[in-house]
């Protein structure tokens, strides 16, 4: 979801304001991806890496999170949503984490589509610590290093109760992954489109899902 502070300057606002904004479109896509009947979306709202932005932005962008859990926390259980978070979001204040694992525990119990959002997220991190339990495992002599597939290294994963992915978007005209889910999208297509995300909606969201159908997805064969 790329495109906050672009937005912003664009307008001659604070970065702020381009967050809140994007906050809006969060709501829209997520309303959108459930008429659509989309079984999960994923959006990576803050990144391992998001921590090098100023003190300042960072506050800006807890503070935001905390009022987004307060606001729609209640519409997903309505809408049987189940919430998952991938990345450590311990690294969190102690009150925001506690806000999260009561988000997530509220909605354990639904069976409807899941949103998942990636929080102090990187893929690298992901993987080298599926890495180190596969390793551990190993040493406990629990499994042996020629048992190690792809089956078991996605068993480890923080995705490991979603459904593959299929449909990779970034807004904002960047073409980059940026460290995010960087082994579930070796088979995932890839949509970059120019939209700064605060301006993001069901029209955007739509047009990106009928690109996807239009797309011949053939995993290495014919």
């Amino acid at each position: 979801m790329d495109g906050n502070g672009r937005w912003a300057k664009q307008r001659h606002l604070p970065r702020l304001a381009g967050h809140k904004a994007g906050v809006e479109a969060v709501r829209r896509v997520m309303r959108s991806a459930r008429e659509l009947g989309i079984e999960a979306l994923t959006l990576y709202a803050f990144s391992s890496e998001n921590w090098r932005r100023p003190e300042a932005e960072v506050i800006d962008l807890m503070g935001l999170l905390r009022r987004f859990i307060r606001s729609d926390l209640d519409e997903m259980v309505r809408e049987n949503v189940r919430l998952r978070v991938l990345g450590d979001y311990r690294r969190f204040a102690p009150d925001l984490t506690e806000m999260i694992d009561e988000a997530v525990a509220r909605t354990a119990g639904n069976t409807g589509p899941f949103l998942a959002i990636a929080l102090n997220y990187g893929a690298q991190a992901e993987l080298a610590a599926a890495a180190r339990r596969l390793a551990a495992q190993v040493l406990a002599k629990r499994l042996r290093p020629e048992e190690i597939d792809e089956a078991a290294i996605e068993a480890e994963l923080e995705t490991r109760d979603l459904p593959p992915l299929d449909l990779l978007i970034r807004s904002s005209g960047e073409q980059r992954l940026s460290n995010f889910l960087l082994w579930q999208a070796a088979y995932a297509e890839l949509l970059f489109v120019d939209t700064l995300w605060p301006d993001f909606d069901e029209n955007v969201f739509s047009d990106a899902i009928a690109a996807f159908g239009l797309r011949q997805r053939r995993y290495g064969g014919l």
